[in-house]
């Protein structure tokens, strides 16, 4: 039984079909993504979307779609499906889906009549090419299979337009053909493990359009070129393979290598199965370094929400080695930005915030509780001293430790924490001066720092270390900890920002808290009442000045929403992590039931994975990102902690 299915009746509904989308990737960067019912709704969207270097550091869409078209007896039946300006639909190919499901692979049974054609979507590993088999599994007749490709070669931040400079040019090739549309492209091998007749027939599909890109205040309508069709006949019970890729391939072996790749994907058959499929697609291998990219379909590899990830991503289904190949380049990247190199030479963004490498004490923590402190101290023991060291000296040019033991950084003209949003330039929410997840992160990193010198026997460095975090903790509570008890967001020259935000969870989530009993009691007591849905944490609370819970409408409408009481997943997990911590088992039945949100998310918006962020008053839509990493990360370490209190 599959977990992810849909049936006709949904398929043959627009309205609940169209939002649907769904995301394959190769574990190095590119990806594949649609809707369930193939009509893409973003620029982003493609069959083979992949990284062109020796152009830019963007995705571009070279191969956009393919509608397949089943043939008897004289009569045309397209499969496919694009919409155009003015609402309109053509060729409206859902109407013959009788079901799709997601359990190893994208799946679809079309039926048209007497056939039935079964289609499966896979990427394969490590390489930029697309994969799909379709199967005739019943037909009563001869029946021929046209399949007709519509092609971009754009950035996936732009739109290709019908114009007299592409090229036309195809080669033969095995069984298929090559193209390339415009200088400066890789080429496109378009094949087929079957004889086929390519029919050369150019032109231009005028006037798509993509209503996603329309919700969010974008243009949203382009032209795709066609240089023809392949076409041949196929016999019931008969598999034939089409490939699109950046090197030609024997199509001898395209039947064996579907097999593989099937064979190889973990089964979509439970929710945390399904969130280990989608945590996989993050890892990302390239030249030779590995990375963990933020979100799908426009994120980069984040220094941030890599180290938030990480441990989720991997320790929590045992996947050790993944955790220090990806740390492996991390620490390249923590160790070039501690020596003052400018660039750094892996593809790391923003490791410059002062909380980042806090983050990647954390994350280092996390690899000493799921794998051994012993392993740990021997992996990552100088990294984690050399760090901490650094911070505590004032390397880090905004990450000052004051007088009173906590750490003040400058974000009034720059954003500098997580809530990150911009206008002009200018940060939305401009937390600065003491902020409280970057003071909390410190304490958790000084007392975790010295528990692990402490087993190293460096007994001068430990006794440093409990200083340090013995007069950060004495002035904590009294900086953040307010009358009406619950820590103030930020705290600048005798200013006390009394927003009641999320940030202060990790105060009580962390395994080291600078709050006593009955102050992390109150906090947790704020963020329930106050800051949890049912989808995530609401970055504000409803009783806030400036909440503003709807992340619609153009860019800049977005901006100002983004963190004013959006919710987000992966701050409910800390939320979560807390209430097990201070309420132990009392709180097992809360929590499972908080996670039946995220369950039910997985058949929505991108299926099988988790958006960006959701709104914060209901229906809590999914918006953003369609597969956000820290999110899925978040989630998978939950349920791993709840098990682990059940089983005790």
């Amino acid at each position: 039984m599959s977990y992810l299915r849909f049936d006709k009746t949904l398929m043959a509904n627009l309205r609940d079909s169209l939002p649907k989308e769904v995301l394959r990737s190769n574990r190095s960067g590119a990806y594949s993504c649609t809707t369930i019912v193939d009509c893409n709704t973003r620029k982003y969207h493609g069959l083979l979307v992949v990284p062109v270097p020796e152009l830019d550091d963007e995705n571009h869409v070279l191969l956009s779609s393919l509608d397949a078209t089943v043939i008897q007896h004289g009569a045309e039946f397209n499969l496919g499906l694009h919409k155009y300006n003015g609402d309109n639909f053509s060729p409206r190919g859902h109407k013959y889906i009788r079901e799709f499901d997601s359990l190893q692979v994208p799946t679809t049974i079309y039926r048209v009549g007497g056939v039935i054609l079964k289609r499966e979507m896979m990427f394969q590993h490590f390489e930029n090419r697309i994969i799909i088999r379709y199967t005739l599994m019943d037909a009563h007749s001869e029946t021929t299979l046209r399949l007709q490709p519509f092609l971009a070669f754009r950035s996936v931040r732009e739109f290709t337009h019908e114009n007299a400079g592409v090229n036309r040019h195809y080669d033969l090739v095995q069984n298929g053909i090559s193209t390339c549309m415009y200088r400066g492209y890789p080429t496109l091998f378009m094949q087929i493990n079957k004889e086929n007749e390519f029919v050369f027939r150019p032109d231009w599909y005028r006037g798509l359009e993509y209503p996603k890109e329309q919700e969010r205040g974008y243009a949203s309508t382009e032209d795709l070129y066609v240089p023809g069709y392949f076409e041949f006949s196929i016999k019931k019970g008969e598999s034939v393979v089409f490939s699109a890729g950046l090197e030609e391939i024997n199509t001898d072996t395209l039947a064996e290598l579907a097999d593989f790749e099937v064979s190889v994907r973990t089964p979509r058959d439970n929710f945390y199965n399904t969130l280990v499929n989608s945590a996989h697609q993050f890892i990302v291998h390239r030249e030779h370094e590995d990375y963990v990219l933020a979100g799908y379909p426009w994120f980069k590899c984040r220094a941030r929400d890599m180290f938030v990830s990480l441990p989720g991503l991997t320790l929590t289904n045992n996947e050790v080695d993944k955790f220090e190949a990806v740390m492996r380049t991390a620490e390249k990247a923590i160790r070039e930005f501690m020596e003052g190199n400018p660039k750094l030479s892996v593809s790391v963004t923003e490791i410059e915030h002062p909380d980042v490498l806090l983050w990647a004490v954390w994350c280092i923590q996390q690899y000493a509780n799921f794998v051994s402190m012993e392993k740990c101290i021997e992996k990552y023991g100088q990294l984690l001293q050399d760090t901490m060291e650094w911070l505590r000296t004032g390397g880090h040019p905004n990450f000052h430790v004051e007088g009173n033991g906590l750490v003040s950084c400058e974000g009034r003209d720059k954003a500098v924490t997580w809530m990150n949003s911009s206008v002009g330039g200018r940060p939305i929410v401009p937390r600065t001066g003491f902020i409280v997840e970057i003071n909390a992160l410190w304490y958790n990193a000084l007392m975790f720092s010295a528990e692990v010198c402490r087993q190293a026997k460096d007994k001068k460095y430990v006794k440093q270390l409990e200083a340090a975090a013995k007069l950060c903790e004495k002035n904590f509570a009294p900086m953040f900890f307010n009358e009406y008890g619950y820590l103030c967001d930020y705290c600048v020259e005798g200013y006390r920002n009394y927003d009641v935000r999320p940030n202060m969870v990790f105060a009580i989530a962390l395994d080291y808290s600078p709050l006593d009993r009955v102050q992390q009691k109150s906090v947790l007591d704020y963020c329930t009442k106050e800051l949890i849905t049912p989808k995530g944490m609401r970055s504000l609370s409803p009783k806030s000045h400036g909440y503003n819970p709807m992340y619609v409408g153009p860019q800049v409408q977005r901006d100002y929403a983004y963190h004013q009481g959006t919710a987000w997943p992966w701050l409910a997990a800390f939320y979560m992590e807390a209430c097990l911590k201070i309420y132990r088992y009392s709180k097992l039945s809360y929590v499972d039931r908080l996670l039946v949100g995220y369950e039910e998310e997985l058949f929505y918006h991108c299926i099988g994975t988790i958006p960006e962020l959701f709104d914060g008053n209901p229906p809590f839509h999914g918006r953003g990102a369609i597969s956000f990493a820290m999110n899925v990360s978040g989630i998978m370490r939950i349920v791993k902690l709840l098990d682990k209190y059940n089983e005790e």
